[in-house]
């Protein structure tokens, strides 16, 4: 077991309040999913979304709902599910609120990757880019997690973010050496790094899912380990936590599912900065709660801003990365002044 250490009781009303936000959360999903499946270049409403659903035929509706944005549905709630647990779980790992999975290097890595791929193997094709991406990702958040491992005390969340930063920023810079130097690595690459879900295959899904269940499961198991972190280090310790196993997994979770989130869509951001803070604030403090709020709302903000940029450029779209910074910086920006208040 990763930790011992008991949890503070919760209350039957509290416990029910959290079960009912579940509830909501994921009525949530279904209206943002049959929303999804309807809204595009031509309107599908929804009594024939949830006909082409249970009672398939030939018809142009079901082609549209089944082929060509069932792919894009579950794939958008898949990863926004995968990006709010990564944040939740690296905001726990480093005790750092306005933490995200970027400070592992995951962004910078898979972006790393992607230029690679098209600069020395002239990879242009979407599955390509995945993964390449995620060897990226995955490479760097190694070398991140290694860096600040070393020296006495192992791993610790300022020398994890520092060397995060310091590799994140030199990783950054030679991507931008080989995009200034191949034209037509960086004519591709500025459409993968804005982030899109109108790319994603049933295919790239299947590819991804192991990554996605295996970093799922370890948030979940995480949990307690989490709540142990936010006591501090010595008290976990003196609870019975394994301090470094709790870091590494999480360390392990965040990469799976960040790092497979942003090879299949791209560098998305504010999903896993800002959905904690909404978790935190419907759920409390306890990461049995936080972690599958996380998963819920990350779902529900992203595809709801895939549906968004459909919406407000129709019959073009804009890309979901643009939404969700639009829709996250000013969330982000009110949680910071509230918590700033409230500390005065």
């Amino acid at each position: 077991m990763l930790v011992s250490a008991p949890t503070a009781p919760k209350g039957r009303e509290s416990r029910w309040s959290r079960n009912s936000g579940l509830a909501l959360l994921l009525t949530a999903v279904l209206v943002v999913a049959v929303l999804s499946l309807g809204i595009g270049s031509r309107f599908v409403p929804p009594g024939e979304v949830l006909n082409a659903l249970f009672n398939p035929s030939s018809s142009f509706a079901t082609t549209i709902v089944h082929d060509l944005r069932m792919p894009r549905t579950l794939g958008g709630l898949a990863l926004g599910a995968a990006l709010g647990m990564s944040g939740a779980v690296m905001q726990g790992l480093t005790r750092n609120p306005i933490a995200d999975p970027g400070i592992l290097g995951v962004h910078a890595g898979a972006a790393f990757g992607v230029v690679l791929a098209i600069h020395l193997f002239g990879i242009l094709g979407f599955h390509g880019h995945m993964l390449f991406a995620f060897a990226g990702a995955v490479v760097v958040s190694v070398v991140v997690w290694m860096a600040g491992s070393s020296g006495r005390g192992g791993a610790t969340p300022v020398k994890v973010a520092l060397a995060g930063a310091a590799i994140t920023a030199f990783v950054g810079s030679a991507t931008t050496l080989v995009l200034y130097a191949d034209e037509v690595a960086f004519d591709e690459f500025r459409f993968w790094t804005i982030g899109s879900l109108s790319g994603t295959k049933a295919t790239t899904l299947v590819s991804a899912l192991p990554f996605l269940i295996a970093g799922t499961l370890l948030a979940l198991i995480l949990t307690r380990g989490l709540n142990g972190l936010a006591m501090g280090e010595d008290m976990a310790r003196s609870l019975g936590l394994r301090v470094h196993n709790v870091r590494v997994l999480s360390a392990v979770a965040v990469v799976l599912l960040s790092g497979t989130a942003v090879a299949v869509a791209g560098p998305i951001g504010f999903i896993g900065l800002t959905v904690p803070h909404l978790a935190r604030f419907a759920a409390g403090q306890d990461y049995r709660w936080i972690v599958p709020y996380s998963a819920l709302m990350g779902a529900v903000l992203l595809l709801g801003a895939d549906v968004i940029g459909r919406v407000i450029a129709s019959p073009a779209e804009v890309q979901v990365g643009a939404v969700t910074a639009a829709i996250g910086a000013p969330l982000f920006i009110w949680f910071v002044r509230r918590a700033a208040v409230r500390a005065l």
